[in-house]
């Protein structure tokens, strides 16, 4: 880990229900296991020195899952916010949300704000869950926030198209630089409506690997390869 390790790495989580299949095991019990995964890999980014880690928890999508599994899933991570605030503490980690969290629970959104407001002044490691995220979600908030400041401002319509850094001013947490890299588990090659605006220039890291199985080992064995690339951003290195 000599050469320069991302700044911000973002992680899709998947693979929980085949690894419970795999087992005969129920689905809640592959999700129970991709926490205790989450777990390790935060430990492991926070050690390697990475700076941004945000963790694909739940989509917008995932509300068509059966209503016991998403039940399942929204208890998962309010035991993980309470469970992990000393560890927080003790490795000074900033909990941050990114996506809709009006549309959650209020129980649940009163974890998250407890865990953000609790966590504000760490310096460590910035932790930001996708909850109840989707890109297009994401964007399609944004501007709506863009048009209603502009038409506040101006009490009328807006009278110019927005531009590239308007947009990006308006995102759930615009002051986190892209991710870097991101990974994904379980050998699916799509982004599933993960960080799109953000995402533009990631470098795409596939593991084969059910995240539940997942550990320091295969984070370390992701971020070697973004070592290996070699980065334009579009352009020609001369």
């Amino acid at each position: 880990m000599e050469k320069a390790i991302p700044a911000h790495v973002g992680i899709i989580m998947d693979g929980n229900g085949r690894w419970a299949k795999h087992r005969g095991l129920v689905r809640t019990q592959g999700h129970l296991e991709g926490l205790k995964a989450a777990k390790r890999i935060v430990k492991a980014a926070s050690d390697l020195g990475i700076k941004f880690l945000t963790l694909y928890a739940f989509s917008t999508e995932n509300w068509k899952r059966a209503e016991e599994e998403v039940g399942f899933i929204m208890g998962l991570v309010k035991q993980y916010l309470r469970a992990e605030f000393d560890f927080s503490k003790r490795n000074k980690i900033r909990v941050r949300h990114a996506g809709n969290i009006d549309g959650l629970p209020v129980d649940i959104q009163k974890e998250i704000t407890d865990s953000i407001e609790s966590t504000k002044d760490f310096n460590g490691m910035q932790v930001i869950l996708a909850i109840n995220y989707g890109g297009r979600d994401e964007i399609t908030r944004a501007f709506k926030r863009f048009v209603n400041e502009i038409n506040a401002r101006t009490g009328d319509s807006i009278d110019k198209y927005p531009t590239e850094n308007d947009i990006r001013n308006y995102l759930d947490n615009p002051d986190v630089p892209d991710p870097d890299l991101i990974i994904r588990s379980a050998g699916e090659y799509r982004t599933s409506n993960f960080l799109l605006w953000e995402g533009a220039y990631s470098e795409i890291y596939i593991s084969q690997k059910l995240w539940p199985d997942w550990d320091k080992e295969d984070l370390e064995t992701a971020i070697t390869d973004y070592q290996g690339r070699d980065r334009r951003f579009g352009g020609v290195k001369t």
